[in-house]
């Protein structure tokens, strides 16, 4: 028996193929483009996502000789915020807006005048770019001969949900980034639709991201290899499904995403929302809830560092991180902040620039490249505080994405956050969690603990130094106030 994750990604779609022992049997991935008309936008063609998981089936059924009815059930992850638009005969109405799209500032300042403190009354959540309610209103305002035509409005995977089964569905986790669901309640808040301009008629039927939504039809069938009538459970949003596939489904477990940027999720048991909005607020994929904050640069800050200032290739991570190791941890009272592409959580602020602070003679390379690596531990560090603000339980983190393969940077991190950190088994954190779900769906476990629990195990563990906990503490209180000291400068200097 085996269970298909699909995870529709910005790049590329990542398929992998799960035994209910966990192991994974084949993952495959097909990129496809991303489109910016202008600057500040960017655009999909859901065709493509289409033809590229189409291809990815028809790939690892081939090269793994599964049967097609061998395929138990189908998981579902996808990009988030996404804004998909079919009309009355299922055709795609324009190019799907992606989570990244910015055009939406204005629309998402008239949302927060107009609603002030009800819009996260209605869905806990403040009005950013990337959600999709402000998506709408863009359409309805620069596009109104699209705007009339919408007959359904999907999220990106649940587009391929449709072109799977022909079903018009979701799931609460996903649902929570549209800045139109009621994630208290786990259904589509009325007001929001009322301010938008939508009907429940036009919005797919929500289902818990392990209950089945539908079946692959005779066309899918014939166009991907998969069986007919192989079910297909509600999947989640990526970060969600991510959190599944590391084992982060219940409250003390925390998942940090140490990738292109950071993000710190926790499972919590009843719904809350942080006061300040610093934190999103989203229903999780196994019934409960989660808060999420984001950093906008973490990993991505090694890199620039690598290649581009220090004009490194691939080999120069070993080299410089070799240099750091050498370093004392605070790097001699050195501090980065890692605000190189602006900042989200805590503090949601397009101005805000990288900084080192603290620089003198006696610092070094190998100085700079501790202090960066340090600074992203600190700004994860930062959302860590605001869930702990919320009574949250942190007994110890899961951690994914690349930055988890240097050694040192999880020594820093467990001594930053003073939490053991975990690395487990599961690779392609949301393609494993979709496919979890996929097995609960068809009953291989009884949940979604369960399943994560048989599936999921830790590989390595770092433990934190007391001694370095100490250290960082007294520094993280410098780190925390240089934003409020260097704001009023950023803002000065973005308008240069």
């Amino acid at each position: 028996m085996s269970f298909l994750g699909i995870d529709l990604g910005t790049s590329s779609v990542k398929l992998l193929l799960l035994n209910t022992e966990g192991s994974v049997l084949k993952t495959v991935a097909k990129d496809y483009p991303v489109y910016y008309p202008k600057i500040g936008w960017a655009e999909q063609n859901p065709i493509d996502w289409w033809n590229a998981v189409r291809e990815g089936i028809q790939e690892i059924l081939t090269e793994c000789q599964i049967v097609s009815n061998k395929v138990e059930a189908i998981g579902l992850s996808g990009q988030m915020h996404g804004l998909v638009l079919l009309d009355k005969d299922g055709h795609v109405l324009m190019p799907a807006l992606l989570w990244c799209d910015q055009r939406t500032q204005e629309e998402c300042d008239e949302l927060s005048e107009k609603l002030g403190n009800k819009l996260s009354e209605y869905t806990g959540n403040k009005a950013l770019t990337g959600f999709t309610a402000p998506k709408v209103l863009w359409i309805r305002k620069n596009r109104p001969e699209i705007y009339e035509q919408i007959e359904h409005v999907l999220l990106p995977k649940d587009y391929i949900r449709w072109k799977l089964t022909g079903d018009y569905a979701t799931d609460p986790s996903d649902a929570s980034g549209t800045l139109f669901f009621d994630v208290a309640h786990r259904c589509w808040s009325s007001e929001m639709l009322d301010v938008l301009g939508l009907s429940k008629e036009q919005l797919p039927t929500c289902y818990e991201s392990y209950e089945i939504t539908g079946s692959v039809t005779e066309q899918a069938a014939r166009e991907t290899g998969l069986h007919s009538g192989t079910i297909v459970v509600g999947g989640g949003g990526d970060q969600a499904s991510g959190a599944v596939g590391t084992g982060v489904v219940t409250a003390g477990t925390v998942s940090v995403a140490l990738g292109t940027s950071g993000v710190v999720f926790a499972c919590q048991e009843n719904y809350s929302v942080d006061i300040e909005n610093r934190l999103h607020s989203f229903c999780h994929a196994n019934g409960k809830w989660h808060v999420m904050g984001v950093m906008l640069s973490a990993a991505s800050c090694l890199k620039w560092w690598v290649e581009e200032v220090c004009q490194f290739d691939d080999t120069g991570y070993a080299v410089l991180l070799q240099e750091a190791a050498k370093v004392s941890p605070g790097s001699e009272g050195l501090l980065f902040l890692p605000y190189l592409m602006g900042e989200r959580t805590p503090y949601s602020d397009p101005n805000a620039r990288g900084s080192f602070v603290g620089l003198t003679m006696s610092h070094g390379r190998g100085h700079m490249t501790r202090a960066i690596l340090e600074g992203v531990g600190f700004g994860l560090r930062d959302s860590l505080e605001i869930i702990r603000e919320q009574n949250i339980p942190i007994y110890e983190i899961r951690l994914s994405g690349g930055g988890a393969k240097s050694d040192l940077w999880r020594q820093i991190l467990a001594d930053i956050l003073a939490l053991p950190i975990h690395v487990v088994n599961s690779v392609e954190g949301p393609a494993f969690g979709a496919a979890i779900l996929a097995a609960v769906g068809a009953g291989a476990f009884a949940s979604v603990e369960d399943g994560c629990s048989m599936m999921i195990k830790t590989v390595e563990q770092t433990e934190p130094i007391a001694a370095n906990i100490e250290t960082y503490n007294s520094l993280y209180n410098i780190y925390h106030q240089l934003y409020g000291v260097l704001q009023e400068s950023f803002e000065k200097l973005s308008g240069i």
